[in-house]
């Protein structure tokens, strides 16, 4: 890898990921340990006219994007602003920003899969904000890549996978929308498709712009939980638990949540050569390390 690799974010679940599927490879990251307010306008700043890498992968809000239950809006103003602030330095420097977003940005009316070409209409606060993360970067840093992401599993305690252990754990029941449908991907995937990105763009390959990526084999939340709980009981010992299905209108989050929220990743294939992969297979690594850390 000849170009030097900045990474914010590397003590989230996607972070570690991605340095350790990196140094299979030889690929290092500079991975600098945030403030402890976290990585704001002023900080960022400092940080690149320092240090000034070739290319940037921004995982630096990855829980409040992916893995958290809410987020308040004053949190998702001031990372806004940082991302508008990181756009603007990896212009100036020449530094390609490589920036995940979310399936959330569509507001999932359709039953077919999403492509890049498709209009964003986001539902919640969470999608919204990525929306205008996305346009601001599109608007300031030309050279960058946006990969929009499905239903991402880590291993983290309060995470998607988490909360739903120990739901499990504590209810014994379990209610789970089976008409509202997606792409799983565990972090691990995801690591891979970005580095196969990264990869690329070390050629010097202009290939700017908007991605998809999510797992093979488009599913439901009720499948999903089916499969990690069958999962995790060939792991360790669990309690019985029901799982019974819910309508997504039913649910808590169906204002927010797309009801179909399928990303179509021809593009990525067609131009990274970047394959989907089952996100079954994902389930046991992250099962394990989520257990290990418990």
């Amino acid at each position: 890898m000849r170009m030097r690799l900045m990474l914010l974010g590397g003590g989230n679940s996607l972070g570690q990921a991605l340095i350790a599927q990196g140094a299979e490879e030889d690929i290092g990251f500079i991975a600098p340990r945030p403030p402890l307010h976290g990585w704001d306008v002023a900080s960022l700043t400092q940080l690149l006219d320092d240090t000034r890498p070739d290319a940037l992968i921004n995982l630096a809000y990855y829980f409040d994007w992916f893995q958290s239950e809410t987020v308040c809006a004053q949190r998702f103003a001031e990372q806004e602003q940082a991302v508008e602030r990181l756009a603007e330095l990896c212009q100036h420097h020449g530094i390609v920003l490589l920036q995940p977003s979310s399936y959330r940005v569509f507001d999932g009316g359709r039953a077919t899969a999403y492509s890049e070409k498709d209009e964003a209409m986001p539902l919640g606060l969470r999608g919204q904000s990525l929306w205008r993360m996305e346009q601001c970067i599109r608007a300031i840093c030309p050279r960058h890549v946006l990969l929009r992401l499905g239903w991402v599993l880590d291993d983290s305690s309060e995470g998607i996978l988490g909360r739903l252990l120990q739901r499990a754990d504590l209810a014994g029941e379990l209610e789970l929308a089976d008409d509202r449908r997606g792409n799983p991907c565990p972090v691990d995937d995801v690591a891979r498709v970005i580095l196969a990105v990264l990869k690329q763009l070390d050629c010097a390959a202009p290939l700017w712009g908007t991605y998809h990526y999510g797992g093979q084999e488009a599913t439901t939340p009720l499948t999903v939980g089916q499969a990690i709980l069958a999962e995790a009981r060939s792991l360790r010992s669990m309690p019985s638990v029901e799982i019974a299905a819910k309508a997504h209108a039913a649910c808590v989050d169906a204002a927010e949540e797309p009801q179909h929220a399928v990303l179509a990743c021809k593009k990525i294939l067609n131009t990274f050569g970047v394959k989907p992969r089952a996100w079954r297979t994902g389930l046991t690594p992250l099962l394990d390390r989520y257990f290990r850390h418990e």
